[in-house]
């Protein structure tokens, strides 16, 4: 009974069926009844009569089949809750079971947010995930309760379950949940399950592995690494850094760029699980995310690069948006995949996903203000490098930060991996076809979102252009700066904040004169204060005039007198003679 209640729901597309099914059955019963009661009827009579019949025998058939698409679509939306955001782009009961169980394996290597916006797109077109996390300690004082757990660095892990769970808000309050109790100090749930876990299977690897199937989480994620590790770096002065926190600031006072990562000890084993899920893989993403804290150490543990570079699986790596203060600064696109060659080997990337959005400058101003400012994307180099680029507008705002389109990156990625099924003849495959489907959606979907976007974009322009409108902001800023500025913004932290201030103060000052003041006014006082500088200029000129005109004449003053102090001299030699 619940389920045939479910059907006059608000918003479950039934009843528009349900009425034309009636529509359709009354004309039938008309057209019937028509035909016994008439005991003679004309041409036109006996045609009217059987379009009707056929009208409405055609809007009951057309009622009941999109009545069975429904439902089952219904019991989909009940047993799949992954797109929660657009539950009307489930197409079928056979696409989600299908789709998903049989879709392509994908490994996503990285940690911290950039990771799991990968995972969070991914996970709406297949359940063969494998997440390859850091564990690593951040540096941070470790709780005594911690101490005592002798739990690894999670917080990846955690975070990765939650970009993975069917309900994400739920499953961040419950892996993040800290407990009151003092005697637990430090300690959140995910902790002590993780640990718990451990204790109960035996292996922590195989603890993670259960946990994604007690937790009903798409996919699985796999720590690279079951040893403690530090991430360590050489900066380009030759300072060594052992913590992994105190790398930004270490750049900063020594004004000196990481030279390369490396992780202490040297001999650590790889995860089980984790060699295995790379070479099966059908497509393996690096990035987005910090460059030298959170890819780079995974590639770093002995055998990962090399089965990377053995895969025959397509490499992605999905550049960053922006730099990173104290790791990246001024960094190119290329600047960030030859980190990642030199340290990895050649044959590590393939294919390169960067941004070409268009972002707001008032965010971009907020980065700013730390050191970051957009990554250049210099793609000829990237191009000489053996490296296929895809662009893609994947930025978005997120809580007032500049964050990747999961949809964008998962769409890029899928792509590629149906155009090499398509390659290989198998377009009539089944796989194919519904993950076609479902990229056509999810483009749709970000098309109508850009639409949004542009529309709200449009009422507040102005008539500048496109460049103008993204750029205008940091050329003012960047004008403003001298060289000394630059490399305080970069690598002193006081000097930064205070210089920014400052120069954000003239900024405001100058957007408010330009927002504030009417055009006519503006361009009269414009033309007004050209006049008065060029009165003033004309003043320089003449007082240089006069001024030069006065030395010449006092230097012309001054010869006079010393030629006839010559003379004098002179006229006196002769007289001296001529007494001798």
């Amino acid at each position: 009974m619940n389920g045939f209640f479910k059907w006059f729901k608000s918003g479950a597309k039934i009843k528009r069926w349900i009425f034309l099914m009636l529509i359709g059955i009354v004309l039938v019963c008309y057209g019937i009844a028509k035909v016994l009661v008439t005991d003679e009827m004309g041409f036109r009579e006996l045609a009217k009569i059987i379009f009707v019949f056929v009208l409405g025998f055609t809007f009951t058939i057309i009622s009941i089949i999109c009545i069975q698409r429904r439902t089952l679509e219904i019991l989909v939306e009940e047993s799949d809750t992954r797109d929660l955001e657009d539950k009307s782009k489930v197409k079928s009961l056979i696409f989600n079971r299908k789709i998903y169980n049989q879709g392509p394996k994908v490994v996503v290597i990285g940690g911290g947010a950039g990771l799991n916006t990968v995972l969070r797109g991914l996970k709406n077109y297949t359940d063969n995930i494998t997440a390859i996390v850091t564990v690593s300690d951040y540096g941070e004082q470790r709780s005594k309760s911690k101490q005592d757990l002798g739990t690894l660095p999670l917080d990846d892990v955690k975070g990765s379950y939650v970009a993975l769970a069917a309900n994400e808000n739920e499953m961040d309050c419950l892996m993040n949940l800290t407990f009151k109790n003092p005697k637990l100090e430090g300690l959140k749930f995910g902790d002590i399950y993780l640990t718990a876990m451990k204790e109960a299977v035996g292996d922590f690897s195989a603890s993670v592995e259960e946990s994604s199937k007690i937790l009903n989480i798409t996919g699985k994620v796999l720590p690279v690494t079951l040893d403690q590790i530090k991430i360590c770096a050489e900066l380009e002065d030759g300072t060594v850094v052992e913590c992994k926190d105190k790398i930004p600031e270490m750049v900063s006072q020594k004004i000196s760029k990481i030279n390369r990562i490396f992780i202490s000890p040297t001999n650590t084993r790889v995860a089980p699980g984790v060699i295995e899920a790379i070479e099966d893989a059908d497509a393996i993403v690096l990035g987005p995310g910090s460059l030298y804290t959170n890819v780079i150490p995974n590639l770093l543990v002995p055998g990962v690069s090399k089965a990377i570079r053995e895969s025959s699986a397509f490499k992605v790596y999905v550049s960053n948006i922006m730099t990173e203060y104290g790791q990246t600064d001024s960094y190119t696109l290329y600047d960030h995949i030859k980190a990642i060659i030199d340290h990895a080997g050649k044959g590590i990337i393939d294919y390169c996903i960067y941004d070409t959005g268009e972002i707001v400058p008032e965010y971009i101003r907020q980065y700013n203000k730390g050191g970051e400012e957009l990554v250049e994307q210099d793609v000829s180099k990237v191009k000489e490098a053996g490296i296929k680029l895809i662009q893609r507008n994947m930025s978005t705002i997120e809580n007032g930060r500049i964050r990747h389109n999961s949809d964008a990156i998962a769409t890029s990625i899928i792509q590629l991996i149906c155009d090499d099924m398509k390659f290989r003849d198998m377009q009539n495959d089944t796989r194919v076809i519904l993950l076609d489907s479902k990229i056509k959606d999810t483009k749709k979907k970000m098309k109508n979102n850009q639409a949004k976007s542009k529309k709200k974009k449009n009422k507040k322009r102005s008539g500048n252009s496109k460049f103008f409108e993204k750029y205008n902001d940091r050329i003012i800023i960047d004008s403003r700066l001298s060289d000394n500025d630059v490399l305080n913004l970069k690598y002193n932290e006081s000097n930064r904040e205070k210089r920014i201030k400052e120069i954000e103060k003239i900024s405001k000052v100058d957007n408010k004169k330009e927002k504030t003041g009417n055009k006519n006014k503006d361009n009269e006082k414009n033309s007004k204060n050209i006049e008065i500088q060029k009165s003033e200029i004309r003043q320089k000129k003449e007082n240089n005039r006069q001024s030069s005109k006065v030395d010449v004449n006092r230097k012309l003053e001054e010869g006079r007198m010393l030629e006839s102090r010559m003379e004098e001299t002179l006229r006196r030699m002769k007289e001296v003679n001529k007494n001798k």
